[in-house]
């Protein structure tokens, strides 16, 4: 098979994986383009012989990325999930809300880039007592108290 013919369907399947958005066909395309400066490099390859050396790379260039390279790229923040990040912690009141004022609450570790936040609660509540997140109001935390 002629060179060009692997360099121009490994251009059309990596240029397939814009519009795909997976990231898995992109790599038989790559194999594709390595073939074809294989058989450029060194002519007279055997089809059979480029087949095989496709489907090698395809699948050796694919496993790579989803066991080392697509790992590092998962985003383990919790960024975007902040209801999730703050329902259920547990931290201590520094200052009460009362009336129409929201109060301030601690926790032990920052949540979401702060260790301190406005809170408003139904129940009662004094410095140093322990409150645990039930909702969010805007900004502020709904907490209740332990």
């Amino acid at each position: 098979m002629a060179y060009w013919l692997w360099i121009v369907a490994g251009a059309a399947l990596m240029i397939a994986e814009v519009f795909l958005g997976s990231f898995f066909v992109f790599w038989f395309g790559l194999a594709a383009v390595f073939v074809g400066l294989a058989a450029l490099l060194i002519p007279g390859i055997p089809a059979a012989a480029q087949l095989t050396l496709w489907a090698l790379l395809s699948g050796l260039l694919a496993l790579a990325w989803f066991k080392y390279i697509k790992p590092l790229s998962r985003d383990r923040t919790k960024a975007g999930l902040s209801r999730e990040a703050l329902i259920g912690q547990v931290g201590h009141v520094l200052r009460p809300p009362s009336g129409e004022s929201r109060g301030a609450i601690r926790f032990p570790a920052p949540i979401l880039g702060s260790d301190e936040w406005q809170i408003l609660s139904q129940d009662p509540l004094a410095i140093g007592d322990r409150a645990h997140v039930t909702e969010l109001s805007g900004n502020a935390l709904i907490v209740r108290k332990m």
